[in-house]
C-alpha cells in the first residue's frame, strides 16, 4: 500500500533540509518539559494537501521535488474514504497542558488552536471542559471561533472536548464544543484490572454498562461524533477490550482510541493489540481506530507508528511531545516518520500543514523556560 500525507508539514521540514539556513530550528531553550526535536523546520504558508510519496530511498531534497498533491478525504465520523489516510489528532491543549508549567490562559489557547488549524491537523482536542470554568470557556471559544473557520480547500478542524464517562462531564463537554461545525465528544473509562479494582471500585460488568450509558447519553444530546477510550488499554485483558469496544460501537461510538496510558507497551505488543482489536471487535469496520501513547519508556512515537502499521487511522500526539510525566507521541516525529518511511513501511497516510515549527515556537514562547 502507498502512504499519503499532507504536504505542508513535510514540505516545511524538507525545505529546512534543503536550506543552508533554516528559518527556524528547535533548540533546547525552545522546549518546555520535553525532549528536543531532531529536525529543523521552516514555516510554510501552504494549505494541507495529501501527497503520494514516490521513489522510496530518495534523499529528502529529491523527495521534496517529486510529491503529487491530493486533497484530503472529506471528514465523516467513523469513516475514512481513503483507507491509506491517517487522521492527526492533536491534544496539545488538553494532554499537553498537563505538563508541569504548561498552564495557559484562554487567549493563549485560542492562539494555539488557530495555529493548529493553520497546521491542518484533523482534530483539535481543545481541553477538558468539566475541569474548571476557565477550561470550559476556552474550549467553547475555540469551538465557536476556530471550529467555524473554513479554509480555501474546505478544511474545517474537528473540535473535541474530553469527558469522563458520566452525564455531568459529557453534557459539559457537549455544551463546550457544540458550536463548532464539526464537534466531537471524547469519553473514557479505565479497563485494566488494577484500575477497575483500585481506582473505580467497579466490576467489569459495571464498567461496560457505564461505558455504554456514556456513549448513549452523548448521542442523545445530538453528538454524532463520539470517541471512546478504554483507559490503560495497554494493560487490559484483550478479551475484555473486545467486549467493551463492541458494546460502545453498538451504542454509537465512531472512534475507538486505544491508550497506552502508562507507557508500558513495546511496539510489537502495541501493534499486535491494534491488529487483534480490529480482528475481534464486532463492528470494527464501522469505526476508526486510534492510538494514544505515552512516552514513559521513550516509545510513544514508535508505538503510535506500530499502531498505524496494524491499521490505526488516527494518531494522537502533541507539539514537541509535551505532556504529563515523560510526555506523549510527538507530532513532528510522527509526521516525518510517515513522510519519510511510510510508503514502504506503514500503508498509511497522514495529515497536517507546514507550520509545525511556528506552532512549536508559539507554545514555548507562551511558556518560556
Amino acid at each position: 500500500m502507498r502512504i499519503l500525507f499532507t504536504s505542508a508539514i513535510a514540505g516545511a521540514f524538507f525545505a529546512a533540509f534543503n536550506s543552508s539556513s533554516a528559518a527556524f530550528a528547535f533548540t533546547p531553550s525552545s522546549l518546555v518539559n520535553t525532549r528536543q526535536s531532531s529536525s529543523a523546520a521552516a514555516i510554510s504558508s501552504s494549505r494541507p494537501f495529501g501527497v503520494v510519496r514516490k521513489n522510496v530511498g530518495m534523499t529528502p531534497s529529491a523527495l521534496h521535488m517529486t510529491m503529487e498533491r491530493k486533497p484530503r478525504p472529506a471528514y465523516v465520523p467513523g469513516q475514512i474514504s481513503d483507507p491509506d489516510y491517517v487522521r492527526i489528532f492533536d491534544t496539545t491543549l488538553r494532554d499537553g497542558e498537563q505538563s508541569p508549567g504548561a498552564t495557559l490562559t484562554s487567549s493563549e489557547k485560542l492562539e494555539i488552536a488557530r495555529n493548529l488549524a493553520k497546521l491542518g491537523v484533523d482534530i483539535i482536542e481543545a481541553g477538558f471542559p468539566i475541569a474548571s470554568p476557565d477550561d470550559f470557556n476556552a474550549v467553547k471559544q475555540i469551538a465557536d471561533v476556530v471550529g467555524n473557520e473554513v479554509f480555501d480547500d474546505g478544511y474545517v478542524p474537528v473540535i473535541c472536548g474530553l469527558s469522563r464517562a458520566n452525564k455531568k462531564d459529557i453534557e459539559r463537554a457537549w455544551d463546550a464544543v457544540k458550536g463548532a461545525k464539526l464537534p466531537r465528544v471524547h469519553t473514557f473509562i479505565a479497563t485494566s484490572p488494577i484500575h477497575m479494582e483500585t481506582k473505580l471500585n467497579k466490576t467489569p460488568d459495571e464498567v461496560v454498562q457505564i461505558a455504554v450509558d456514556a456513549v448513549t447519553f452523548a448521542k442523545s444530546l445530538g453528538c454524532d461524533d463520539i470517541e471512546f477510550s478504554p483507559e490503560d488499554a495497554g494493560r487490559s485483558d484483550p478479551e475484555f477490550l473486545y467486549r467493551i469496544l463492541s458494546a460502545v460501537i453498538e451504542a454509537g461510538a465512531t472512534t475507538l482510541n486505544i491508550p497506552d496510558t502508562t507507557g508500558w507497551n513495546m511496539p510489537w505488543e502495541f501493534g499486535n493489540l491494534i491488529s487483534q482489536l480490529k480482528a475481534n471487535v464486532k463492528g470494527a469496520e464501522n469505526v476508526v481506530f486510534s492510538t494514544h501513547c505515552q512516552n514513559d519508556l521513550g516509545l510513544a512515537t514508535a508505538n503510535s507508528l506500530a499502531g498505524a502499521l496494524n491499521g490505526a487511522r488516527q494518531l494522537e500526539c502533541t507539539i514537541n511531545g509535551i505532556g504529563e510525566r515523560a510526555g506523549n507521541a510527538s507530532l513532528e516525529e510522527i509526521v516525518m516518520s510517515l513522510a519519510l518511511k511510510g510508503a514502504d513501511k506503514f500503508g498509511a497516510e497522514n495529515t497536517s500543514s507546514g507550520k509545525v515549527l511556528g506552532s512549536g515556537k508559539l507554545y514555548t514562547a507562551i511558556n518560556p523556560v
